[in-house]
């Protein structure tokens, strides 16, 4: 194991929801020198800056311009969300004397894996202080505040035969014993105080997730495995930012990490969404050829590479597999491909991809999902035919995708890294 991935441990520790995972972004491209952009102010580009710009909090892009003129750009995206339980604006409700909070479901959540964690609280809080300024901050308990106890065996037992699971009824959060309306509102307003020295702050709003407080780890006895909430997808945002930083500077090179992807992307921050293409038009003024038509040209001499988790064979599931596609664990990254353009991989992109792994020394793998069964999706067929950028899909091999705790293997962060460095790093893109 090396010093990446005790990186990788700590931030996926620190980043329980998409706002902390930009916000540790933020602060490690500031520690990296690059500059913080505000988008409903002026910008004053000049070729060699870096610079990056966030949208509520929860999306980020980074890019680092060349010191020559601009004509192309390598592009690395990810999105910063993941499934999950979403507090509702009024989460208070009380059964058999306890205190419950009301949640919904976020995303395509794995629900049983759920149950009998000790789960926290975090997200962001919009408030307003005693001087009448309204502020937002970001909160996280970090430790267990609530649970969702199963049903003894006992009292159901047909549940190892299959139970559907209702997130209304069955899912709510045991918080605390014999709650009273209002207990809530006063806890946030103690735990703004404690983590922020505000008193007397009124909340207003807020997006608070649940997760998981067992913190990552290495399993296997030879360490060959990372566990932990949230693999799909800040792996890929850990990624993309550590090939960014270790890139020489001599090209233009981009990362965008969208939020919201896993309820579809449409949305202002989202893949969907105009955020890459007012930031890339925005650059491109001032650095670049300006002009529609320059733009456009930008746009087509540019690379998107999408990176998002890939679905590894399960050794107790190899028929959920093509027989042809299945990819190994620590086997090196994938090439995600499907006719129906639900990955945006192309012959192109995908040889341009197969290359740099070669030059890299770095194995690669290619995943298509069974003909009898549905494909996800990423931001990159949504970012290919919003911008018109070459695009592929490719990701880490990973099991468990969707559930509280997901398992990747070791070495595959590692072995991107190195791919998207060169990527980043590479005069010609054809």
């Amino acid at each position: 194991m090396n010093d990446s991935s005790d990186s990788l441990l700590d931030f996926l520790e620190r980043s329980p929801t998409p706002w902390h995972a930009t916000a540790n972004m933020a602060e490690r491209l500031e520690t990296a020198g690059f500059r913080r952009l505000e988008e409903m102010r002026s910008w004053q580009l000049s070729p060699g800056d870096r610079i990056y710009v966030t949208r509520n909090d929860s999306s980020l892009i980074a890019c680092r311009l060349p010191e020559s003129p601009l004509t192309a750009l390598r592009l690395v995206g990810a999105h910063t969300d993941s499934p999950g339980l979403r507090l509702k604006p009024n989460p208070e409700q009380t059964s058999a004397g306890w205190l419950q909070l009301g949640v919904e479901v976020y995303g395509g959540a794995l629900l049983a894996p759920w149950f009998d964690r000790d789960l926290a609280l975090a997200g962001r809080v919009h408030m307003r202080k005693p001087s009448g300024e309204i502020a937002s901050v970001l909160l996280d308990t970090r430790r267990p505040v609530a649970i969702i106890p199963s049903l003894a065996i006992h009292l159901d037992r047909e549940v190892n035969n299959g139970r559907a699971i209702n997130p209304q009824t069955q899912m709510a959060p045991v918080f605390m014993q014999y709650g009273q309306e209002g207990d809530f509102e006063r806890l946030l307003k103690g735990w703004i105080e404690e983590q922020h020295a505000i008193k007397d702050a009124t909340p207003l709003s807020f997006e608070l997730a649940l997760y998981d407080t067992q913190p990552p780890a290495r399993v296997g006895v030879a360490g060959e495995l990372i566990a932990s909430a949230r693999l799909d997808n800040l792996l890929s945002c850990f990624i993309g930012l550590e090939a960014l930083l270790a890139s020489d500077r001599s090209q233009g090179a981009l990362l965008v990490a969208n939020d919201h992807e896993e309820v579809g992307s449409a949305s202002a921050g989202g893949a969907q969404g105009p955020f890459l293409s007012d930031v890339l038009r925005r650059i491109n003024a001032q650095v670049g050829e300006s002009g529609e038509e320059g733009f456009v040209r930008l746009i087509q001499s540019s690379r998107l590479i999408s990176c998002d988790n890939a679905h590894a064979l399960h050794p107790n599931f190899t028929d959920k597999h093509d027989a042809q596609h299945g990819p190994a664990i620590n086997g090196g990254p994938v090439i995600k491909v499907n006719a129906n353009q639900r990955y945006a991989t192309t012959s192109a992109t995908a040889a341009m991809f197969s290359e740099l792994c070669r030059e890299a020394d770095v194995p690669v793998q290619r995943f298509v999902t069974r003909a009898d069964m549905a494909c996800g999706s990423t931001i990159g067929p949504i970012t290919a035919a919003e911008l018109g950028v070459p695009t592929l899909d490719v990701g880490i091999p990973q099991w468990g995708m969707h559930s509280i705790r997901e398992t990747a293997g070791s070495q595959d962060a590692e072995q991107l890294i190195r791919v998207l460095t060169l990527f980043f790093n590479r005069a010609r893109l054809d």
